[in-house]
C-alpha cells in the first residue's frame, strides 16, 4: 500500500504515520467490510461504530399488499348493527319472568315461560296505557348440526314456530310464521340466505305481498357494503336502502341511509376484552326528529351488566348474575323522568 512521503511531512498527519508503523491500519485495510446489507440503511449501520448504529431509526415496515380475489365474508345484512344492539338494546321486561329448559337429550329440549306483569297499549295522545298481563308460554327445541326447529305455544292461542335449514355452505332456509286469532297478527316470512368467499346475500318473501333482497360484498379486508330494497304490495310502498360496515380489531362502526327517510349509524369501541361502549344516532328526515344514545356491555367474572342513556333523558340497565352452572338470575331497569314512566323487572332462568 503505497502513501506519498509528503502526507507524513505534515504535523497534522502524524498519528496516521503511527497506524503504518504500528501496522494496524494495514491489518484493518486488509480485511473487507461487509457491505452486503439487505437495504442501504443497513449498508450505513454496517460502517458506523455500534453506539451510533443502534441510534439510526428502524427502516419503515412496507404495507402488505391487499389480495382483493381473497377477502374474507361478511356478516349477514340483517346482522349488520349486531355488536350495537347487543349494548343498546337488551331484552328490558318488566315485571315477573321465569324460564326453565330441561333437555331430553343432545338434540331435544323443552321450555316452560312464565311472565306476570303488566303491557302497554298505545293510545292516540302521547302518553301509553299500562294494563295488567300474565302467560305461560309452552316451547320445543329440536336442534341438529343441519338446522333447527322451534315452536312456541301461549296461553292467549298464538302460536310460534322457527325453522332453519342448512343445504350446504353457500345456501340456507329459515322460516318464521305466527299465528293468533286475530288475522291483522298473523304473519308469515321465508328466507334464503346465499353466502359466498366475499359476500352474503338473501332473498325474503312474506305475507302481504312483501318481497325483499339485500346483499353485502367485501371491499377491503376491513370494509363491506351492500344494499337492500322491498316492495309491500299491501300497501303499495317501496324502499331502497344503502348501508357500509368498517371492522377492526378494537371497533366496528356502520351506517345505514333508506328512501324511507331514516338515517342510522353506529360505533362500538372494545376498550377491553371485559368492557366495549357503543354510539347510535338515528335522525328521520321526514319528521325532522333525532335521536342519539350511549350504552356499554360490561363482562364481571360472573355476570354481564349492559345499559344505555338516550337523548330523551330515558336509562335502562339489564343484568345477567350466574348463581351457578345453569341458574341465571335477572334484573331489568328502564326510567323515563320525563314521562313518568318506570319499569322494572327481576326473574330466573335455570337450564342451558
Amino acid at each position: 500500500f503505497f502513501v506519498p512521503e509528503q502526507l507524513f511531512q505534515h504535523p497534522e498527519n502524524n498519528s496516521i504515520r503511527h497506524l503504518f508503523d504500528s501496522g494496524t491500519m494495514g491489518a484493518s485495510l486488509s480485511q473487507p467490510v461487509a457491505c452486503d446489507a439487505a437495504n442501504p440503511s443497513d449498508q450505513a449501520a454496517a460502517l458506523l461504530p455500534p453506539a451510533a448504529a443502534a441510534a439510526m431509526p428502524a427502516a419503515p415496515t412496507p404495507t402488505p399488499k391487499v389480495d382483493y380475489m381473497d377477502l374474507p365474508c361478511p356478516v349477514k345484512y340483517e346482522e349488520l348493527q349486531r355488536e350495537a344492539l347487543m349494548s343498546l338494546k337488551p331484552e328490558l321486561f318488566e315485571g315477573l319472568r321465569f324460564d326453565f329448559t330441561r333437555p331430553l337429550n343432545q338434540k331435544f329440549s323443552l321450555q316452560h315461560s312464565l311472565f306476570m306483569g303488566s303491557v302497554e297499549v298505545p293510545s292516540q295522545g302521547s302518553q301509553t296505557f299500562k294494563v295488567p298481563a300474565s302467560s305461560y308460554e309452552f316451547g320445543a327445541n329440536l336442534i341438529d348440526q343441519k338446522g333447527m326447529l322451534i315452536g312456541r305455544l301461549l296461553t292467549d292461542g298464538r302460536m310460534n314456530a322457527r325453522v332453519r335449514y342448512d343445504f350446504n355452505d353457500m345456501y340456507s332456509f329459515k322460516m318464521m310464521t305466527q299465528l293468533a286469532h286475530e288475522k291483522s297478527f298473523s304473519q308469515a316470512m321465508f328466507d334464503l340466505d346465499c353466502k359466498g368467499l366475499d359476500w352474503q346475500g338473501q332473498i325474503k318473501l312474506g305475507n302481504g305481498a312483501f318481497y325483499g333482497v339485500n346483499y353485502l360484498q367485501s371491499v377491503t379486508p376491513s370494509l363491506s357494503m351492500g344494499g337492500e330494497a322491498f316492495w309491500l304490495g299491501s300497501q303499495q310502498k317501496s324502499g331502497v336502502g344503502l348501508a357500509a360496515r368498517h371492522v377492526s380489531n378494537s371497533c366496528v362502526a356502520t351506517a345505514q341511509i333508506a328512501t324511507t327517510g331514516l338515517l342510522s349509524a353506529t360505533y362500538v369501541q372494545k376498550v377491553s376484552d371485559k368492557v366495549s361502549l357503543a354510539t347510535e344516532f338515528l335522525w328521520n328526515w321526514n319528521s325532522r326528529e333525532a335521536q342519539a344514545s350511549v350504552g356499554y356491555d360490561y363482562f364481571l367474572r360472573q355476570c354481564r351488566l349492559r345499559g344505555r342513556v338516550d337523548s330523551a333523558g330515558v336509562v335502562a340497565a339489564y343484568l345477567e348474575e350466574r348463581v351457578n352452572v345453569g341458574v341465571t338470575f335477572l334484573l331489568s331497569a328502564e326510567i323515563d323522568h320525563s314521562k313518568k314512566d318506570y319499569k322494572f323487572g327481576f326473574g330466573m332462568t335455570l337450564g342451558e
